[in-house]
C-alpha cells in the first residue's frame, strides 16, 4: 500500500504576497477548508510554485489529516499553535509561562510600616481594600544619611560631653567614644548585610531580627527595642527640661532652689523635672496624636538646629586659637566657686584710696567689715581668677589627659594649686562651691555616653520610602556613623585642648556664671548652642514618640505576642492610638525617674541588646550559608559580626551589670512567653535553619510544617542503579550531587534491587557498602538506602515514599536519563522512568534529570571559563534560578558565567520582558546575562510531520505485531535506522529496511535552500495503492525537480529484500494497516515545539558548559509514553550536558529578606 502526499516548497518570491494570506491558506488547509479570497488579489503575483488546494468532505474533523481533533483540542491548538509551548500545555494552569509572570515578579511594592508582610497576605485579618502605595522616592542623602545624623547627634553631646571629658580625661573619654562608635559601626555593617539581603519592608531592626532569628527572638528583641526607643523619648524630654530650667529660664522653677543645700536642693530639682517633664510629654503626645505629618515636616528644621550648633562649636574652637573668649573662673584655694551673687573674683578691692570688701567677702563672712569673722577655709586661702577657656594653643590639653573621678558631694578642685585646710574643721558654705552631684566612675560614663551613638537604625526604619533601599541603607548609614564618630572623637580632643579642667568637670556650668559649658566655647554666642540644642532635643523627643508606637503596632499586628494584640488597632487612617497611649505611660516612668544620668543607662541596655542580636543574626546567617543569604553588601564577615556582638555584650555589663541582668531577664521572659503562648510563625529564620540538622527536638519542630521559602534547599534523593556486582553504574551522578550541595541540607543516595529481602540480604549489604564507599570518594555527606522489592518499579516507588525521617524529608529527586532506552529488551527502563516522573509530580517533589551524565565534570575538574545557560520557559518555583547559584558555589563551576534565556511570543513585548527579568534578577541578588529569544509563528513542516508519523508507526508496530524477542529487537533497530535516514534527508538513497521510504526531493535538499519553508499538504483524493516493493532511486530521480513537481512518497513493507508479508500473516485476524494511519494532532504540535525549541537552544547554547531546561510533564494518557521519551530526545538533541528540571509545585527562591 502507498500513501501520496503533496509537498510544496515556497520560494523567496513569497515575500511579495500578504503574510496573512499565506498563513490563512495553510491554516485552512490543515482544517480541510477552502482558503478565503486573497485581500491582495490586485497585486501581480508571478509564482512558479504549484499549490494544490483540496476540498474537504464537509466534516472538518474527518477531513483533517489529524485524528482525535475534538473541539477542545482544536481550541487548545489555536491557543498554543505558534507559541512553541505545546510540550508544556497540560501544565500551563499550574506553571504559567515566564513571559506572563515576569511583570508581576519585577514590579513589586515595598510594604508600609505596620501593614501585613508579603508572607501574611493570606491571613484573615488582612485588609480587603488596600490603598495604592505611593512610589518611594527618597535617595541616600535625604532618606538615610540626614535622618541618621539627626538621630545620632542628640542631648548627650550638648549636655554631658564636656563633663565626660573632664571626669574621664581625654584618653579615657576617647577610649569610650572609640569603643562605642566601633560597636555601632560593626552593627551597621551587619545591619547593611541583612538589609541588602532582599527587599526589607518598612519595619527596621525588628523586621530584620525577627525574620533572621525567628519570632521568639524577634519578639523579645523587638519589645526591648521598643522600650529603648520609649525611654529615649523620656531622656530627650528630660534634657529639654534641663536646658529650660537651668540655662534658659531658671526663674520658671516651681520648686525654687534658692537657699537649699544638699539633698533638699537635689529633690527640688528632680521635682521640677517631673512636673515640667509630664507637661511637655502631654503636649508632645497631643502633637503626635493630632498631626504626625507636621512632626516629619519639622524634622529638617530640627536637623538644621543640630548642624548649626555643631558648626558654632567648631567656629568657637578656631576663634580660641586667635582670640580666647573671656570666661573667668573664681578659685578659692583650689576649690571652684559657684559664680553667683558676686561680681568680682576677689576678697577686697581698692576704692577711693581705701580697701573695701567685695560681695564675695560677704558670702563667707558675717559682716562686710575687714574685722569680720569669716569662714576658716576662706580666711586661710587666697582667691585666684583663672581663664575658663584658655584656647586651643594654651597647652591645657596636657592637664586634661587623665581622669578625675569623684564621690558624690566632693568639691571640684583645680590640680596644682595650693590649698590650706584643717582636717578637723567642719566644712561650711558647701553650696558656695561647685560639687559633684553623683559618684562617677568609668562604667557610669560609658552608660551615659552610649545613647549618643544610637540612632543608626533611622535609615532602615525608612526602607519603605527609599528609592533603592539595598543601595542607600549601607552607604547612608555607614557614612552617617563615620561623620558622627569623627565629630565625637574630635570633640573629645578639642574640648580637652580648649577648656579648663575645672570647667569641664562642672556639669551645670555653675563656675562660669551658669552658662552651658559647651556654649562658652561656641561662637558667636552661647545662646546659639542653648537654643539650638533645646529645639533639636525637642525634635528628637517627638521623633521617638512618633516611631515607638508604630514599632509596637508592627509587633502587635504580627500576632506573635497575644497579650499585645490590642495595640495593633488604631485610627481609621492607621495611626496607632492604643500604642501611643502605652508609649506615653512607659515614657512617664522615665520622666518620674527625673535624672538624665539615671535614664541613659536604661535605654543603653535595650539598644545594646538590639544591636547584639543584629550582629548575631548576620553571623548566624553567614555561618549557615543558607541559599537565600546573598547580600548585595559584600563587606561583611562573620568574625566582624561576632566582634560586634561581643562588644555589645561587654558594654551591657560595663554600663551596669544590674541593668544588664534585668534587661536579659525581661527579654528571656518574653522569649519563653512567645514560645509557649505566641502564635506560630514561619519566617524562614536562621534558628529554624539550624534545627534542620539538630536531633529529636529539632525534628519534632520540623514536623510543624514545610520550611519557609528562604530556608528551602534541595534535599536530594539520588537514585542510582547497580550492576550485577553491585557497583554503581553512574558515579558521576554523585559528583553532580556534591557540586549541588553548596546549599548543604539532606542527601540520601538510594538504589533498588529485585527479589526478596531474605534471599538478597547479602546483595543488599554489598550494595550499601558500595554506595558508602562511593559517597566517601565523592565527598558526599548524607545517608544511603537500599530497597529490595519484587520488581524494580516498586522498589523505586518505596524509596520515593519512605526515605527521610519526620520533617527531614527529601524534596528533590535526582536520577539520570535512561541510556539506550530505545534498545532495551522489554522497554521496562523507560516505562519505569516515566512512572517515576509521574510519582514525583504526585508527591510534589522536584525532579532533576541530567542527560549524558558521563560527560559531566568530576569534582577534580575546573572550568576556567564558559557559561551555565538557563532556558526558563515555564515558571517552576525558581528551581532554574537557584540551581545555577548553588552550582557556582562549587569550585568546578565557580568561573562559569550565568546566562538566562526566556522565550517571547508574537504578542509579547520582548524589550519589556528583558527589563522585567533584569529587575527580578537584581532583587534576587543573582548576577546573570539576560536574553529574550523571539520565536515567531511558523507552520508545521513536512520534516515535523514525517518525524511524528515515523514515531507513531514505530509505536503501533510494537503494540500490534506479535514478534519473538529476537525479531522485536531487530524490528526496533531497523525502524530507528529508517527514522534517522528519513530525517537526515541528506542522501536520498534507497533505504532497504522493513519500512522503506522512497521519496523524491522537492526543489533540492533542505541544506541547499535553507531559507525555503517546506509546507506539507495531505492529498485526500489520492487513493491508497497496494503495497509494492520499493526500488532504489535512479540517478535521474535524484536530480533537482522543477518547483511545480510533486513529491511522491511510497511506504512499502519489506523484510531484508524478501517479498512483503501478506496481511494477516502474524495473527489470525490480520495486522491493522498501520501505514494508513494519520498522525495525532497533539503529537504533531508537541514535535513542532520540541524541534523549534531544540533549534533555538542549539543555536544559542551549543558551546555552554551546562544547559538547564524545563522538563515537560509526563502525558496523562499512558498510551503516549514512548512518544514522550521521543519528544525529550528531540528537545535535547545536539547538546552535550543537559539538566532537565521539574519544580515541586512550590516557590524555592524569594526576593524578600
Amino acid at each position: 500500500m502507498s500513501q501520496r502526499f503533496t509537498v510544496t516548497a515556497f520560494s523567496k518570491s513569497d515575500n511579495d504576497r500578504c503574510a496573512s494570506d499565506i498563513q490563512g491558506e495553510v491554516n485552512q488547509l490543515f482544517e480541510g477548508d477552502e482558503p478565503t479570497t486573497s485581500s491582495c488579489a490586485d497585486k501581480e503575483v508571478d509564482l512558479n510554485t504549484e499549490v494544490v488546494v483540496l476540498k474537504g468532505d464537509g466534516n472538518p474533523k474527518e477531513s483533517s489529516p489529524f485524528i482525535n481533533s475534538s473541539d477542545a483540542s482544536a481550541e487548545k491548538s489555536q491557543q498554543y499553535d505558534g507559541k512553541h509551548m505545546a510540550l508544556f500545555e497540560e501544565e500551563m494552569d499550574t506553571s504559567p509561562m515566564v513571559s506572563s509572570l515576569l511583570s508581576s515578579l519585577a514590579n513589586y511594592s515595598n510594604l508600609p510600616q505596620g501593614s501585613k508582610e508579603h508572607e501574611e497576605a493570606e491571613n484573615e485579618e488582612a485588609e480587603t481594600r488596600k490603598k495604592p502605595i505611593k512610589a518611594p522616592a527618597l535617595g541616600t542623602l535625604m532618606g538615610v544619611y540626614l535622618p541618621c545624623i539627626q538621630n545620632i547627634f542628640g542631648v548627650i553631646l550638648f549636655l554631658r560631653m564636656t563633663w565626660i571629658v573632664g571626669i574621664g580625661g581625654v584618653i579615657g573619654s576617647f577610649f569610650i567614644v572609640f569603643m562605642c562608635c566601633s560597636t555601632t559601626m560593626l552593627t551597621a555593617i551587619s545591619m547593611s548585610a541583612i538589609a541588602t539581603n532582599g527587599v526589607v519592608p518598612a519595619g527596621g531592626s525588628y523586621y530584620m531580627i525577627s525574620r533572621s532569628l525567628g519570632p521568639e527572638f524577634g519578639g523579645a528583641v523587638g519589645i526591648c527595642f521598643y522600650l529603648g526607643t520609649t525611654f529615649a523619648g523620656a531622656m530627650y524630654i528630660l534634657g529639654a527640661i534641663e536646658l529650660l530650667l537651668i540655662y534658659i529660664v531658671p526663674q520658671a522653677a516651681i520648686f525654687p532652689l534658692e537657699g537649699l543645700e544638699g539633698p533638699e536642693a537635689e529633690a527640688a530639682l528632680l521635682n521640677n523635672m517631673r512636673v515640667y517633664g509630664t507637661i511637655v510629654l502631654s503636649f508632645m503626645a497631643l502633637v503626635v496624636f493630632v498631626g504626625v505629618k507636621y512632626v516629619n515636616k519639622l524634622a529638617l528644621v530640627f536637623l538644621a538646629c543640630v548642624i548649626l550648633s555643631i558648626l558654632a562649636v567648631y567656629a568657637g574652637v578656631i576663634k580660641t586659637g586667635i582670640d580666647a573668649p573671656d570666661f573667668p573662673v573664681c578659685i578659692l584655694g583650689n576649690r571652684t566657686l559657684v559664680w553667683k551673687n558676686f561680681d568680682v573674683c576677689a576678697k577686697t578691692m581698692e576704692s577711693n584710696n581705701g580697701t573695701v570688701t567685695t560681695q564675695l567677702w560677704r558670702l563667707f563672712c558675717d559682716t562686710p567689715y575687714l574685722n569680720a569673722t569669716c569662714d576658716a577655709y576662706f580666711a586661710a586661702n587666697n582667691v585666684s581668677r583663672v581663664q575658663g577657656i584658655p584656647g586651643v594653643a594654651s597647652g591645657i590639653l596636657s592637664e586634661n589627659l587623665f581622669g578625675n573621678y569623684y564621690e558624690k558631694g566632693d568639691l571640684v578642685a583645680k590640680k596644682g594649686m595650693e590649698s590650706v585646710e584643717n582636717i578637723d574643721d567642719v566644712q561650711t558654705n558647701s553650696n558656695r562651691y561647685v560639687m559633684a552631684d553623683i559618684t562617677s566612675f568609668f562604667t557610669l560614663l560609658v552608660g551615659i555616653y552610649f545613647p549618643s551613638v544610637t540612632g543608626i537604625m533611622a535609615g532602615s526604619n525608612r526602607s519603605g520610602d527609599l528609592r533603592d533601599a539595598q543601595k542607600s541603607i549601607p552607604i547612608g548609614t555607614i557614612a552617617a556613623i563615620t561623620t558622627t564618630s569623627t565629630v565625637y572623637m574630635s570633640s573629645v580632643i578639642l574640648f580637652g585642648a580648649c577648656i579648663e579642667g575645672v570647667v569641664l568637670r562642672d556639669k551645670f556650668g555653675e563656675g562660669v556664671n551658669g552658662n552651658l559649658v559647651i556654649g562658652t566655647l561656641a561662637w558667636p554666642s552661647p545662646w546659639v548652642i542653648v537654643i539650638g540644642s533645646f529645639f533639636s532635643t525637642c525634635g528628637a523627643g517627638l521623633q521617638s514618640l512618633t516611631g515607638a508606637p508604630r514599632l509596637m503596632q508592627a509587633i502587635a499586628r504580627d500576632g506573635i505576642v497575644p497579650a499585645l494584640r490590642i495595640f495593633g488597632h488604631g485610627k481609621a487612617n492607621g495611626e496607632p492610638t492604643w500604642s501611643l497611649l502605652l508609649t506615653i505611660s512607659i515614657c512617664e516612668i522615665g520622666i518620674l525617674i527625673a535624672s538624665l544620668d539615671a535614664v541613659a543607662p536604661i535605654l543603653s541596655m535595650f539598644f545594646l541588646m538590639c544591636y547584639m542580636f543584629v550582629n548575631l543574626a548576620c553571623a548566624l546567617q553567614t555561618l549557615l550559608r543558607t541559599p537565600n543569604w546573598r547580600p548585595r553588601f559584600k563587606f561583611y564577615h562573620w568574625a566582624l559580626s561576632f566582634l560586634g556582638m561581643s562588644l555589645c555584650l561587654s558594654l551591657m555589663f560595663i554600663c551596669s551589670w544590674f541593668y544588664a541582668i534585668v534587661a536579659m531577664v525581661i527579654a528571656g521572659s518574653i522569649y519563653k512567653y512567645i514560645e509557649f503562648a505566641g502564635a506560630e510563625k514561619e519566617w524562614g529564620d536562621g534558628i529554624r535553619g539550624i534545627s534542620l540538622s539538630a536531633a529529636r527536638y529539632a525534628l519534632m519542630r520540623l514536623e510543624e510544617g514545610p520550611p519557609h521559602t528562604k530556608n528551602w534547599r534541595p534535599q536530594l534523593l539520588v537514585l542510582v542503579s547497580t550492576d550485577s556486582e553491585q557497583n554503581v553504574e553512574q558515579p558521576r551522578l554523585l559528583s553532580l550531587t556534591n557540586q549541588l550541595k553548596a546549599g548543604k541540607g539532606l542527601t540520601i543516595v538510594g538504589t533498588a534491587l529485585k527479589g526478596t529481602y531474605l534471599e538478597n540480604y547479602e546483595q543488599s549489604n554489598k550494595a550499601d557498602q558500595a554506595l558508602r564507599k562511593l559517597m566517601e570518594t565523592e565527598k558526599v555527606k548524607g545517608f544511603c538506602q537500599v530497597t529490595v522489592s519484587s520488581n524494580l518499579r516498586d522498589a523505586t516507588s518505596h524509596l520515593l515514599q519512605a526515605s527521610g525521617l519526620g520533617g527531614l524529608m527529601h524534596n528533590t529527586v535526582l536520577v539520570s536519563w535512561p541510556r539506550n532506552w530505545k534498545q532495551a529488551d522489554e522497554h521496562q527502563i523507560w516505562r519505569d522512568f516515566i512512572e517515576l516522573v509521574r510519582e514525583t509530580t504526585a508527591a510534589s517533589l522536584a525532579l532533576l534529570v541530567p542527560k549524558n551524565i558521563s560527560a559531566f565534570p568530576s569534582n577534580g575538574e575546573r572550568f576556567t571559563e564558559g557559561h551555565i545557560d538557563v532556558w526558563w520557559i515555564v515558571h517552576d518555583g525558581g528551581m532554574l534560578m537557584l540551581l545555577p547559584f548553588l552550582l557556582r558555589q562549587h569550585k568546578v563551576w565557580r568561573k562559569c558565567k550565568m546566562r538566562i534565556f526566556t522565550v517571547a511570543q508574537m504578542d509579547d513585548n520582548s524589550i519589556q520582558m528583558k527589563k522585567d527579568l533584569n529587575t527580578f534578577l537584581y532583587h534576587l541578588r543573582i548576577d546573570a546575562q539576560v536574553e529574550v529569544v523571539e520565536m515567531h509563528d511558523s507552520d508545521i513542516s513536512a520534516y515535523t510531520y514525517e518525524k511524528t508519523l515515523v514515531m507513531e508507526q514505530r509505536s503501533e508496530i510494537l503494540k500490534q505485531i506479535n514478534l519473538t524477542k529476537t525479531e522485536r529487537e531487530r524490528e526496533i533497530q531497523s525502524i530507528a535506522d529508517s527514522s534517522r535516514g528519513s530525517i537526515r534527508r541528506k542522501n536520498p538513497a534507497a533505504v532497504t529496511t522493513q519500512l522503506s521510504v522512497t521519496e523524491e526531493p522537492a526543489g533540492g535538499s533542505k541544506e541547499e535552500k535553507p531559507e525555503e519553508e517546506v509546507q506539507l499538504i495531505h492529498d485526500n483524493t489520492t487513493p491508497a495503492s497496494p503495497a509494492t516493493p520499493a526500488t532504489p532511486l535512479t540517478p535521474a530521480a535524484e536530480g533537482v525537480q522543477s518547483p511545480g513537481e510533486q513529491v511522491q512518497m511510497t511506504w512499502s513493507e519489506k523484510v531484508d529484500g524478501e517479498p512483503a508479508k501478506p496481511a494477516g500473516a502474524a495473527t489470525p485476524e490480520g495486522i491493522k494497516d498501520i501505514f494508513n494511519m494519520k498522525p495525532n494532532q497533539s503529537n504533531v504540535r508537541r514535535m513542532h515545539t520540541a524541534l523549534r525549541l531544540n533549534g533555538v537552544i542549539v543555536k544559542k547554547s551549543s558551546e555552554a558548559k551546562l544547559v538547564l531546561l524545563n522538563m515537560p510533564g509526563a502525558p496523562k494518557n499512558r498510551a503516549g509514553d514512548e512518544n514522550y521519551m521521543e519528544f525529550l530526545e528531540v528537545l535535547t538533541e545536539g547538546l552535550n550536558r543537559v539538566l532537565l528540571v521539574r519544580g515541586g509545585g512550590r516557590e524555592v527562591i524569594t526576593i524578600y529578606s
